[in-house]
């Protein structure tokens, strides 16, 4: 069993985020880049599936400067990294990240796809469903717990109840954060995770054209800094306060 699980790096959600207004993408070189938490626990569950014989990849599609963060994912334990990277694939949408994420995954023939439901930065979840439809897998998403035996099953918890899920291997998982807490790497794992191994691929690689545009891809126009708020209406009481108040939520149609 080759069990692989998408991660990727992420600008801190705890320190500032920018965008950088000439190309209206984030500016990921001046702040704190990390692994995304998500990820981790992506990370965590696929170690806890292994078994004798499987293999855990982490498989990201980064700058050439994420490696750290690749790093981690090989320290808490994953035997081996998959690094797609190329500066053709700066500013990818949605659409190209999956084409290319699809291809490597068959590249690397892997049987099992696990992935967080979304991403800190981009908070799209969609990606794990578009690399199903690219491979023609079955997926199950947003699921709260997962199991292996034989086939891929788990729980998707819902307002209106709980929802079991099975399907066939190969099949892509995409993961909530009611899973547990990922661990820590130890100094064993980080020196380990030296001399594991990590393949790095390009587009030329895998097979896709960050050019093509047969397929619908998302073109960034214009960016902008968000405008300064407006200061807000100061009311003081002077006896009059409740008045003042419900002057203004009528005056905004707020009453």
């Amino acid at each position: 069993m080759r069990i692989v699980v998408l991660v990727k790096e992420v600008p801190d959600t705890y320190g500032e985020r920018d965008l950088t207004l000439e190309t209206g993408l984030t500016d990921r070189e001046n702040c704190d880049n990390v692994l995304d938490e998500i990820c981790e626990r992506a990370i965590e569950a696929a170690l806890t599936l292994k078994q004798d014989g499987d293999e855990v990849h982490v498989l990201s599609m980064s700058p050439e400067s994420a490696l750290t963060s690749i790093r981690k994912g090989l320290a808490m334990g994953a035997d081996e990294a998959v690094h797609i990277s190329d500066e053709r694939l700066r500013g990818a949408d949605l659409t190209l990240s999956a084409e290319v994420l699809a291809k490597a995954v068959e590249k690397q023939g892997y049987d099992l796809v696990i992935a967080g439901n979304l991403s800190t930065d981009g908070n799209a979840g969609v990606l794990p469903t578009m690399i199903a439809e690219h491979l023609n897998w079955p997926h199950l998403t947003q699921l709260t717990e997962l199991k292996l035996d034989g086939k891929v099953s788990g729980t998707r918890s819902a307002d209106e109840g709980d929802y079991q899920l099975k399907a066939e291997l190969p099949a892509v998982v995409s993961i909530t954060e009611s899973f547990p807490d990922p661990r820590y790497p130890n100094f064993k794992g980080i020196m380990a995770a030296k001399k594991k191994p990590v393949t790095t691929l390009d587009l030329d690689e895998i097979g896709v054209d960050a050019a093509d545009f047969s397929h619908p891809r998302l073109i960034m126009t214009e960016a902008g800094k968000q405008p300064p708020r407006d200061a807000g209406v100061k009311i003081t009481d002077d006896g009059t306060a409740a008045a003042q108040l419900a002057d203004f939520l009528a005056a905004n149609s707020l009453i």
